[in-house]
């Protein structure tokens, strides 16, 4: 694998961004957006719709390439503005989208064991499993998204809500330093927010998480450091509390 090592940069951070500029077509989807994200945090990033909060995670996966600004990983042992998706996806870096993508007419286990195998290629020659190490990886996985009682079911006859932590599940099978997670709660019923909440709680104690949500009673819920992102730019950083009550926030984001 050719992964680029940057020029270690001194920082204890696992994900250190910045001044990153993103422009599309003059457009400015990131303007000079600098944060950092130390080794299990769980961060909550919220605001407006055009923020620049998908942009963000496009550039930290690699799919999209900053203008200018730096972005490195892992205490800066990693550039990520010179690796692509799959090399960036090797490194550890796990994104849910928003809307599910699971296997719908493959059991919930078919659908872990097909999630290992997309991790093959140079880590699967350098890591190789045993079907009973991997048995055991998928057990362990089940367990800690509350779906083990359901690993035969067909994941198309999920809940919305099943769907979202099977895809979470399917993202912790291949084992990530980070994940990113876009959205989870959208559409779920109360119960399951409040059971995701939970759920990402267990999982940043082994990992470091970063959730991009528009549900406040979600964000409150997880009780974490909060950054409100609004025109491509930190508006305002800090708890919940702080946040809500920012003048600005309220402003751009809350008060609509």
């Amino acid at each position: 694998m050719s992964t680029v090592q940057a020029d270690p940069k001194t920082t204890s951070a696992l994900l250190y961004l910045d001044g990153i500029s993103v422009s599309f077509d003059g457009f400015k989807a990131l303007n000079e957006l600098s944060f950092i994200v130390e080794p299990g945090e769980m961060r909550a990033i919220i605001g407006p719709n055009g923020a620049g909060k998908t942009t963000m995670m496009d550039v930290i996966t690699g799919k999209t390439r900053p203008d200018e600004g730096d972005v490195f990983f892992q205490e800066g042992k990693f550039d990520l503005s010179k690796l692509d998706e799959t090399e960036i996806a090797t490194l550890g870096i796990g994104r849910k989208f928003q809307k599910p993508t699971v296997f719908e007419m493959h059991t919930v286990e078919d659908n872990l064991q097909l999630s290992l195998k997309n991790d093959r290629g140079v880590r699967a020659t350098l890591f190789w499993q045993s079907s009973a190490e991997q048995e055991a990886r998928i057990d362990q996985v089940l367990d800690t998204v509350r779906l083990k009682h359901l690993r035969a079911r067909i994941a198309g006859s999920l809940s919305h809500g099943q769907k979202q932590w099977l895809e979470i599940a399917m993202l912790l099978a291949q084992d990530p330093k980070l994940l990113l997670v876009d959205e989870p709660v959208a559409g779920m019923t109360d119960v399951e927010t409040m059971q995701t909440a939970e759920l990402l709680r267990e999982i940043n104690k082994t990992k470091t998480v970063v959730v991009v949500e528009h549900d406040m009673a979600f964000v409150r819920e997880l009780g974490v450091k909060v950054t409100c992102l609004h025109e491509g730019s930190v508006l305002a950083e800090g708890s919940i509390d702080q946040v809500s009550t920012n003048d600005r926030v309220v402003e751009v984001y809350l008060g609509r």
